[in-house]
């Protein structure tokens, strides 16, 4: 009977396990990324019924960044922040990547587009409009 319990614990679904790592908020949102092919477990697109294993390599896209992450353990039951890094460990060149990633982003925020210092006034605005309906006019 003990032996049915850790058979029942070694099965979890991958976007259960992902929404217990803590990578997705809800089980919804990972199995939404999934589908999207947002999450390769072993090079792999997979579907959210697949069972991943202890060793099992996936690549995971979450808003601006992209991890690789190995499965140490499984879980299906969501705990505390500590615990559930407990469950993966991130490889050191996703790490590298993710660090490289961020510095690129906060290097572009001033090359955008310049923000001026307050917003236009009522004159200003139509002026602002009135440049962009010429612009169309051939």
């Amino acid at each position: 009977m003990n032996q049915d319990k850790q058979k029942k614990s070694d099965k979890v679904r991958l976007d259960k396990w992902l929404w217990a790592a803590r990578f997705y908020k809800t089980r919804n949102i990972a199995k939404e990324a999934i589908e999207g092919g947002k999450v390769h477990l072993n090079g792999q697109r997979c579907k959210p019924g697949k069972e991943p294993k202890v060793g099992d390599e996936l690549k995971l896209r979450t808003g601006w960044d992209e991890r690789v992450v190995i499965v140490r353990e499984l879980s299906d039951k969501r705990q505390k922040a500590e615990l559930a890094q407990q469950l993966y460990e991130e490889t050191a060149a996703s790490l590298e990547s993710r660090e490289k990633a961020a510095e690129q982003r906060k290097a572009m925020r001033g090359t955008m587009a310049p923000r001026p210092d307050r917003r236009p006034d009522k004159k200003q605005r139509r002026d602002i409009l009135k440049q962009k309906s010429h612009l169309g006019e051939p």
